[in-house]
């Protein structure tokens, strides 16, 4: 019976320590904060109508300062603006490709310029106007033999590929924009709405956080807003800054195709003569 009742008395001495401990935890903050009103001459406790009832992010926005809320609202429009184009050039990439990939099969089965125009006929993507700026030339330099031919269509070649480099790239620029400013946007919101904090201490001459968190917080959702809206923008920026590259490279490909049918034409017209030259 000894062991049993020395066990009994060992937990609830534990217990009482525990006890003991847990009231110190509360007492000492109390007075802590009691102390510091004291020295400070504040208040310990806080008006119940300055105190805030709901810190969610639509209640934070609307108590927020004017200027932090236009930024807010700056960066809210940004992020639309990102998802606005990631939508629209994701549609029209998909479709450029489309094009791409049917143009090239088309290339690919065409011997002559010529065919390839009739095959081509009605189609009005970068690779139709390549092979329509290669017949143009042809047909002007009908007259003109000679191997300059292909120089001057390499020339309209490389024009209509940067045409289509500059479609293509169209918007990405403001992706880019948006990425690089919107997280400074934030923290120029961020320093503003703690500036007020401040302001609002030194008015109501008190440190207690409970009147001090809600403006911190309000300044600090700025923050969150910036980044929320660059992080998207950057992702998508080098996405579309990698569609674009490989787009590039198979219109290139689809005008070394071209070039290579003007090239074929010109051997096909020197055999013509060739063979309609009398013997000797």
């Amino acid at each position: 019976m000894t062991q049993p009742k020395a066990r009994q008395a060992r937990r609830q001495g534990a217990a009482g320590l525990l006890s003991v401990a847990a009231a110190y935890l509360w007492i000492v903050p109390a007075w802590a904060q009691q102390s510091d009103a004291a020295i400070t001459g504040e208040s310990s406790t806080v008006p119940t109508q300055i105190l805030p009832h709901d810190l969610s992010v639509w209640n934070m926005f609307l108590s927020a300062d004017v200027v932090v809320q236009v930024v807010m609202v700056s960066l809210v429009f940004a992020s639309i603006i990102t998802w606005t184009i990631f939508v629209a050039k994701s549609l029209e990439l998909a479709g450029a490709w489309r094009h791409i990939h049917s143009g090239r099969a088309l290339l690919h089965a065409s011997r002559t310029l010529e065919q390839a125009m009739q095959k081509f006929h009605g189609r009005h993507d970068p690779l139709a106007g390549l092979v329509n700026a290669a017949h143009e030339e042809a047909m002007l330099s009908a007259e003109i033999p000679g191997e300059g031919l292909k120089e001057r269509v390499m020339s309209r070649l490389e024009r209509v590929e940067s045409g289509a480099a500059r479609a293509v790239n169209r918007g990405t620029g403001l992706l880019a924009t948006i990425g690089a400013t919107a997280p400074f946007v934030g923290l120029f919101g961020t320093v503003w709405g703690i500036m007020n904090s401040f302001i609002g201490i030194s008015k109501m001459q008190t440190t207690n956080l409970a009147v001090v968190a809600p403006g911190i917080a309000e300044a600090l959702l700025t923050t969150a807003f910036g980044l929320a809206t660059a992080i998207p923008a950057v992702v998508i920026y080098n996405y579309f800054a990698r569609m674009v590259a490989s787009y590039k490279v198979s219109v290139a490909d689809g005008s070394a195709e071209v070039l290579r049918l003007v090239s074929r034409d010109l051997d096909f017209q020197y055999r013509s003569l060739m063979a309609a030259q009398p013997a000797a």
